[in-house]
């Protein structure tokens, strides 16, 4: 059942008289489900709830952290096949796409359930003193990440579960010891309020503090706004366009106290063809593109929109087999007809510039808010001065630049903008003859793939999922995997302080047994 109201901490409220709707997109029609718009009122109550609940809650063990955890986990599973089918009826995916995405959702709250509960990620460093060093002695300094305070998460339109309510974003703010107040996405706002129930009912029987999460409904940019200026919030999650994640990382940084916004935005996500792997294998290599281009319809930010090869024979049948295989791909729905109408817009704009011309383009029929894919293809001097064909277009859209030469190569790939992923396609060494080539994609992405496709992002301690601006606004930090947690701690240390009244990742019982670096070593051993 979906409760189309705000939780306001442990309470569900509506004291405004704004409601909406969600759409299905694969039937175009509203969904029945009436949602409720949160009032200013009802995210200033979230906020300070989230900062009271916030005194306890950062004290809490990993252990305590890591019971909250993996109860929220439990409930979402226990929410069973309906939770699928309102997923499905307000993105249009299927129900295949459903189950894997709430299993990878499962997936990462267990995970940091069992990051938290080890207890390295603290990154404890201990030095202790020495009063007798000449010509000064040296103090007591024992330093920790302890969490920032309560983090505002902002829902991803094309990942329903796994960047959402309960995603990334707000498993790894809850790992670090914040409350968050998540501003739900209103495309499937019903999911995220049934996802929403499932917290709050986990909240409750592994007694985490009233506050420790809220549940915000807007189909406007207002709650998002006030949120993010709200002085009790401290951190910012998004997903999304480059527009909107802009938005919020300014209005954060013109705050009094400005804040950090970790936005995961727009990537093209390069892929570089080499000139033997499209001699050997142009067929293959575009099937399978072909692929990847269109998956999801295209509604990943890992999509790979640009493909970058060198004048050859091997490129021209590389491009001519791509334009043969993505045709024959049946159209698939998009998340929302506001999409939908993004995608055209854009890719009307794209293909209208002078010196692009349109490879492949489904001509067919297609029923509501489906997409139309298309490959396009241009020289790369036209690329290089026409920073337009640089953008992303959302959906199931790619261009391939011909580049004369490799020095016009390294030159576009060093103008492009930051991006999550690049990609090098190669035959056997190959790619040891492109050190400068690759050299200039490593300088503009997250992460690098070797043969293989940018789409499909493994979670696990290892992934880079971030990249130099706009990919996202923080290359340092990645929104995948359990490293997420350091982007709401910040370091912290104690000078001279008794050891009973340190932390016990601190103390020298090293009573949690956690791995430490005590004066230059590591070590898990007392002192």
């Amino acid at each position: 059942m979906i409760l189309g109201e705000n939780y306001i901490g442990n309470n569900l409220s509506a004291k405004g008289n704004k409601t909406f709707k969600t759409f299905n997109p694969l039937l175009n029609i509203e969904n029945n489900w009436e949602i409720t718009k949160a009032t200013e009122e009802e995210v200033h109550e979230a906020a300070e709830l989230a900062s009271e609940a916030f005194k306890s809650y950062s004290k809490f063990s990993g252990a305590k952290k890591a019971s909250f955890l993996r109860a929220i986990a439990d409930e979402i599973e226990a929410l069973g096949d309906e939770l699928l089918e309102v997923y499905c009826a307000e993105s249009g995916l299927p129900n295949g796409r459903a189950m894997g995405e709430r299993g990878r959702t499962l997936g990462q709250l267990r995970a940091f359930a069992n990051h938290v509960e080890e207890g390295h990620w603290v990154e404890a460093s201990i030095d202790t003193a020495q009063p007798e060093r000449q010509p000064l002695p040296k103090v007591d300094l024992r330093k920790m990440n302890v969490a920032l305070g309560p983090v505002a998460v902002f829902g991803a339109s094309n990942f329903p579960l796994a960047f959402s309510t309960a995603g990334g974003d707000t498993a790894s703010a809850f790992a670090a010891g914040c409350p968050v107040i998540v501003k739900s996405h209103p495309m499937h706002a019903g999911t995220g309020a049934m996802v929403a129930s499932a917290i709050i009912k986990a909240a409750q029987k592994t007694g985490m503090p009233n506050g420790v999460f809220s549940n915000l409904n807007s189909n406007g940019i207002e709650v998002g706004q006030i949120l993010v200026q709200h002085p009790k919030v401290k951190a910012v999650g998004f997903t999304g366009s480059i527009n909107g994640g802009r938005a919020l990382y300014d209005l954060a940084a013109k705050r009094e106290e400005p804040i950090p916004v970790f936005a995961e935005m727009g990537s093209v996500n390069p892929v570089i063809l080499l000139p033997k792997a499209l001699q050997n294998r142009a067929d293959s290599i575009a099937k399978t593109y072909a692929g990847s281009i269109t998956l999801g319809t295209g509604q990943f930010c890992t999509n790979p929109g640009l493909i970058l090869g060198l004048k050859s024979k091997g490129l021209t049948n590389f491009v001519n087999s791509l334009a043969e295989e993505i045709v024959k791909i049946e159209p698939s729905c998009m998340l929302h007809p506001n999409i939908a109408g993004a995608y055209e817009n854009n890719k009307s704009k794209a293909v209208s510039q002078t010196g692009i011309q349109v490879l492949a383009h489904v001509d067919a029929d297609i029923e509501p808010n489906y997409a139309r894919q298309v490959v396009t293809t241009v020289e790369g001097k036209t690329f290089l001065n026409n920073t337009t064909l640089h953008h992303e277009v959302f959906g199931p859209y790619s261009l391939v630049v011909q580049c004369e030469d490799e020095a016009q190569l390294e030159d576009i790939v060093s103008n492009l903008e930051g991006q999550l992923t690049g990609t090098v396609i190669s035959d056997e060494n190959e790619v040891a003859d492109f050190n400068n080539v690759v050299t200039a994609l490593e300088n503009r992405v997250g992460r690098i793939i070797f043969n293989g496709v940018p789409t499909g992002v493994e979670v696990c301690p290892s992934m880079q999922h971030g990249g130099p601006y706009p990919a996202s606004t923080d290359s340092r930090f990645t929104a995948v995997g359990v490293d997420a947690i350091k982007r709401f701690v910040r370091p912290f240390s104690y000078q001279d302080w008794p050891n009973n009244l340190l932390p016990d990742e601190l103390k020298n019982e090293n009573p949690l047994g956690i791995l430490r670096t005590v004066n230059g070593k590591k070590t898990t051993d007392k002192i």
